[in-house]
């Protein structure tokens, strides 16, 4: 093996794996535990958010176990789309149509998710130092209606880039071999794919049936106690 190719399927097994550990259980997590606790009402997401937000060396473990994994992922799964070839118009088979399906959900998802990060962690009122205000924050973007179909879009597409990656994963790394094997496995990947993209609707649901919260009043009231006072 040249040492360009040795290279190249060492970038490609780290993909992968980046894909899995810690990206795919970060969207686990943030989905399935986290969101869903906006289920609960804004107390419960409140919670939620200041336990994450209390963790040891939160910004190391958002900066290292977050952005950069999600970075080397996504960008690094453009450049494997952009050297690829789709032959889905030659030959419309299912797995050709996955293949495309899922390098668009990733282009997708990636948009969603630096759009989520941004406004979300950057933009705005802090969430680790207010959490109580996190339930407004969330509210005020999905009761905009073109937001809203974003997130919904962006949460199906990370679903299945995840969902159906986990059977990229298995087969690649070869922990499941054989045709009937990897068939019933793809009918798990995508039930689990039906389970997430059930639990983030229900979670939107939830921001969108309560009383949209006063974030102008917390906004104000924030920035009346950091501003020092005139001398």
């Amino acid at each position: 093996m040249r040492a360009g190719q040795g290279h190249s399927f060492l970038l490609r097994r780290l993909h992968s794996l980046s894909g899995i550990i810690p990206v795919g259980a970060f969207l686990f997590e943030h989905i399935l535990i986290s969101n869903a606790t906006a289920t609960g009402g804004p107390a419960a997401y409140a919670r939620q958010v200041r336990f994450l937000g209390g963790l040891p060396f939160v910004t190391v473990l958002e900066l290292f176990g977050i952005w950069l994994p999600i970075l080397f992922h996504s960008l690094y799964g453009f450049y494997i789309w952009w050297r690829g070839e789709s032959n889905v118009t030659d030959y419309p088979w299912t797995g050709n149509w996955m293949y495309s399906a899922q390098r668009w959900t990733g282009i997708i998802a990636f948009a969603y998710i630096v759009w989520h990060t941004w406004t979300m962690r950057f933009s705005g009122i802090d969430l680790h130092l207010f959490p109580g205000a996190a339930f407004g924050k969330v509210q005020a973007e999905v009761f905009h209606t073109g937001l809203f179909l974003f997130y919904v879009a962006g949460l199906i597409a990370a679903s299945w880039h995840f969902a159906y990656g986990i059977w990229l994963f298995c087969a690649k790394w070869g922990i499941i071999t054989g045709q009937k094997a990897q068939k019933r496995l793809l009918v798990l990947c995508l039930a689990f794919f039906f389970v997430m993209t059930g639990a983030g609707l229900a979670s939107l649901t939830a921001f969108r049936s309560r009383p949209q919260q006063p974030t102008a009043r917390i906004r104000s009231a924030l920035k009346a106690v950091l501003t020092p006072p005139k001398t």
